[in-house]
C-alpha cells in the first residue's frame, strides 16, 4: 500500500536525503514543522544514527513523527509516558514484522555497510542494491495508518 507520505518519503530518499530525513520531512504537512528544520533535525539519524548502523534512521524518524504528534510535553503523567512508549514499541514491532529487525546493520546484512562517516555516493548501482527505500516506505506507511486510526484532534482533546 503506497500512501502519499510514503511516495513523498521515497522521492526524498531518491533525491539524496538520508533515510531519516526522507521519512521525517515527508510528514511536515502533519507535524507543522518547516522542511528545512525537519531536514536538519533528522540529518543525524541516517545510516542508523550517523552511520553507526544502530537503529534504522527510517525507524528513528517514525518515532520522531509519533513524538511530535502524540508525545508528552511539559505536562504529563506516568500513564501518558507509558502510553507513548507502548505506541513506539508497537510501531517498532510492525516494522520488525515486515523486515525482521529495526537495526540498520542487520537490515543491510550481506551488503558493504561500514560505519565510516563518509556517506556512499548515490549512484544508479547504489539504488539497485540498497534496500533502504523499502524501509523508508514501510515507516511512512506505518505512520499513515496510525495517524488515520488515531486522529490528532482526538488525542489533543484527551490531554
Amino acid at each position: 500500500m503506497i500512501t502519499d507520505h510514503s511516495k513523498t518519503a521515497c522521492e526524498l530518499f531518491a533525491g539524496g536525503y538520508n533515510c531519516a530525513q526522507s521519512v521525517f520531512a515527508a510528514f511536515t504537512d502533519v507535524t507543522g514543522m518547516d522542511k528545512e528544520t525537519a531536514l536538519k533535525l533528522s540529518s543525524s539519524f541516517g545510516g542508523g544514527m550517523g552511520r553507526l548502523r544502530e537503529v534504522c534512521g527510517a525507524c528513528s524518524a517514525m518515532f520522531m513523527v509519533l513524538g511530535m504528534l502524540y508525545g508528552t510535553g511539559e505536562e504529563f503523567g506516568y500513564e501518558d509516558k507509558a502510553d507513548h512508549y507502548k505506541r513506539i514499541q508497537a510501531a517498532a514491532e510492525q516494522f520488525k514484522e515486515k523486515h525482521g529487525t529495526i537495526i540498520c546493520r542487520e537490515l543491510l546484512q550481506g551488503l558493504k555497510a561500514t560505519s565510516d562517516p563518509s556517506p556512499e555516493h548515490r549512484t544508479e548501482q547504489y539504488y539497485k542494491v540498497r534496500p533502504c527505500i523499502r524501509f523508508v516506505e514501510t515507516a511512512a506507511e506505518i505512520l499513515d495508518k496510525y495517524i488515520a486510526e488515531n486522529p490528532i484532534d482526538s488525542i489533543s482533546d484527551n490531554k
